[in-house]
């Protein structure tokens, strides 16, 4: 009986003290949990009250984890080099390529040294992760079982492709290991019809009907790559926008007195270096799933003094070296949510840590701007930095950042408003208003022409008065194609040149015809938007200068396809055109037996300001769409804040919820719906209360 009594003495002991951390987690979380209110709206949108900003941040982890764990763990898989562990072996260089910057042990570090705010809000990102996980046991992650404050350190900037991407895997694969055993390296070389990118426009007051500046924001993504959601804090906090999935900041989005809206960057802000030799190694070790269970493979990775070396030119091996600053991109971040005016915002801009975004601006004093990339290092400029540089050269040395007044931004211009279309900055407030090309080094901007969107932006934008929020909506729902209206006339005149006697004089009469009488605006109903896209696709995967036969060529496959695929070449854009969503897969299914819905609006690459990349699959005659407009809000600032938005879809990532897809309809035609930016707008729009 002793030796029973002493047995089970020791097990208690051993049951007492394992669990004390996991206690003391546990009394932390219900702490947090009993500071925070969710409101879900009839949307199943998030509306997050703490009483501090480490309880908001702790609430709206906890929501967003609720509507789409698995997308949260993807990021941060991505994020920290960890996606072969879930993946396999395909992922692997992928992995390498994040490992080469992210050392989670640095991550560390840099936490235990951050400003004490910093770290609670850090601590409470964890915190909020890891108690949904405990209270729902019945989510299984993949390979994330607990989250680290640190963590939030590799993923800081909320880009859908950082800086880092323009590294390719393949590189990596040829330098460090063997490039024809891998599948897939993470970056596919496929044509891009619809490169990802986004809309920000800006109007002051003095253009518009309430006079009060107005702001678009209108990103485009790969769908449900970010939350909507709001958090509020007694502490001065209140944003509502877009969340990139498990960040802990508004990526885009506004408070009651200013909004921000990030546009991706054509600046050249990485250098390359070619080396003589590497200064240091290292070894990383990468784990990745196999059919057996996990495997390692470990790398000896090489450094010089400007970066890790990730391939090689000729004979030289080249280094990369782009904006690393983990403590001040987080700061940034999140501190901007809380910049109450431009002056605010300003400030912060200051640590310069935006590396790949330009901002378009609007505050609640009647300023608008736009920014240009944040992070743009100064260069000497007998050097072409869109090449690798000697690095042994000391006229490649780094040598600081280019300060604002130093970069193309425009503040309040004469114009009266301000865009960015991921087009150059040269026209970001018209002409007489925009910087001029020739003040700056020409490194600050990589682009050689104006884009298609940006011809139209500039279309829907010059001389135009008495703006509202449902004016600038159908402004940036602008059904015009500017690509076709240079790019039809060529194929006109080659048929016209057509003898009368060649075939396809015959078979190209009445699409040509068609082609001919288009006012080039796309439509649900229009049958020239389906020839000319299905056209278009064709001449540009042909050539980038198509000759006259390659015009009439590509025309004729378009018909052939259309014909069988649709059974008629007059087939209406909105038949081909489709929004479907019936699963959650970060790689989504299509099944063209399964309900969708027409989408008028196309590839931007066309010139459409909203935009819908969709494409057909493997077992799908129907195009189906996966990026575009994502989160789209269009914000009027005066006393007080109104807004109205749309999100792909809807806001739960779960296929059995009501909030899955109820916004599809309204995603497909631009009608956006009212946002409930103060607690007094809820009343009546409540679905749920709670504490997480």
């Amino acid at each position: 009986m002793r030796s029973i009594l002493l047995l089970v003495s020791s097990a208690l002991c051993l049951a007492a003290s394992a669990p004390a951390q996991r206690r003391g987690d546990l009394a932390r979380w219900q702490r947090h949990a009993q500071n925070v209110t969710i409101v879900r709206d009839d949307w199943g949108i998030a509306h997050v009250y703490g009483k501090t900003d480490a309880d908001a941040v702790f609430g709206m982890e906890y929501a967003q984890a609720e509507d789409d764990f698995n997308r949260i763990e993807t990021n941060y898989l991505n994020a920290l080099g960890r996606l072969a562990e879930a993946e396999g072996e395909s992922a692997m260089y992928q992995d390498l390529r994040m490992k080469l910057f992210i050392d989670p042990d640095s991550l560390r570090a840099q936490y235990r040294s951050s400003p004490p705010w910093l770290r609670k809000l850090m601590d409470a990102f964890a915190d909020g992760l890891n108690y949904f996980l405990y209270k729902h046991p019945e989510v299984k992650p993949r390979v994330i079982t607990h989250f680290e404050p640190w963590m939030a350190l590799s993923f800081t900037e909320g880009s859908i492709g950082g800086d880092i991407e323009r590294i390719n895997p393949r590189d990596l694969a040829t330098l460090y290991g063997d490039s024809a055993g891998v599948s897939r390296t993470g970056d596919e070389d496929e044509l891009d019809f619809d490169p990802s990118g986004s809309n920000g426009i800006a109007i002051a007051p003095r253009l518009a009907a309430n006079h009060h500046a107005l702001l678009w924001i209108n990103p485009h993504t790969s769908f449900y790559f970010r939350s909507e959601l709001q958090m509020v804090s007694d502490e001065g906090l209140n944003a509502y926008g877009a969340v990139t999935w498990g960040q802990f900041f508004i990526y885009q989005g506004f408070n009651a007195t200013a909004g921000w809206m990030h546009t991706s960057s054509g600046v050249d802000n990485i250098d390359e270096f070619l080396e003589t030799r590497p200064l240091r190694s290292r070894t990383i070790t990468i784990s990745f799933k196999t059919d057996t269970g996990m495997a390692r493979k470990t790398f000896t990775v090489f450094y010089s003094q400007h970066g890790p070396i990730v391939r090689k030119e000729g004979d030289r091996l080249v280094s990369v070296s782009l904006m690393s600053s983990h403590v001040n991109a987080l700061i940034q971040s999140y501190s901007r949510t809380k910049a109450r005016d431009m002056a605010a915002f300003r400030r912060i801009m200051e640590l310069h840590t935006n590396s790949s975004n330009n901002t378009v601006f609007a505050d609640a004093s009647g300023n608008i701007a736009y920014f240009h990339s944040n992070y743009i290092p100064r260069r000497d400029t007998s050097f072409d930095w869109t090449r690798p540089v000697d690095g042994s050269d000391r006229r490649t040395a780094y040598r600081g950042v280019l300060s604002f007044d130093e970069t193309p931004n425009v503040v309040n211009p004469a114009s009266g408003w301000v865009y960015n279309s991921n087009n150059w900055p040269w026209s970001a407030a018209g002409e007489g208003s925009s910087p001029k090309r020739e003040s700056f080094p020409r490194y600050v901007e990589t682009g050689t022409e104006e884009t298609a969107r940006g011809y139209h932006a500039l279309r829907v934008l010059e001389g135009k008065t008495n703006w509202t929020m449902s004016s600038l909506t159908a402004a940036a729902f602008d059904s015009y194609l500017p690509a076709f209206e240079r790019m039809l006339p060529p194929l006109i005149a080659a048929y016209d040149q057509l003898p009368a006697t060649d075939t396809l004089k015959t078979k190209l009469a009445e699409p040509v015809a068609v082609l001919r009488g288009w006012d080039y605006r796309w439509g649900a109903e229009s049958v020239p938007t389906a020839i000319a896209i299905f056209w278009g696709e064709r001449v540009r995967r042909r050539v980038s200068r198509a000759a006259p036969a390659d015009l009439l060529g590509s025309l004729a496959e378009a018909v052939d396809a259309l014909n069988a695929d649709f059974g008629t070449w007059r087939t209406p854009w909105g038949q081909v055109n489709r929004f479907q969503r019936i699963n959650d897969d970060i790689a989504p299914h299509f099944d063209d037996a399964g309900p969708s819905i027409p989408v008028p609006f196309t590839a931007s690459v066309w010139g459409s300001l909203a935009a819908f990349g969709a494409r057909a699959y493997p077992n799908t005659k129907k195009w189906y769409g996966t990026s575009g407009n994502s989160f789209v809000a269009v914000v009027e600032f005066g006393d007080s804040v109104r807004a109205r938005a749309i999100t792909a879809g809807g806001e739960s990532g779960a296929p059995q919820s009501l909030h899955f897809n109820d916004e599809a309809e309204r995603y497909a035609v631009g009608n956006l719906r009212d946002v409930y930016f103060y607690r007094a707008q809820l009343v009546g729009h409540t679905e749920r209360e709670y504490h997480p």
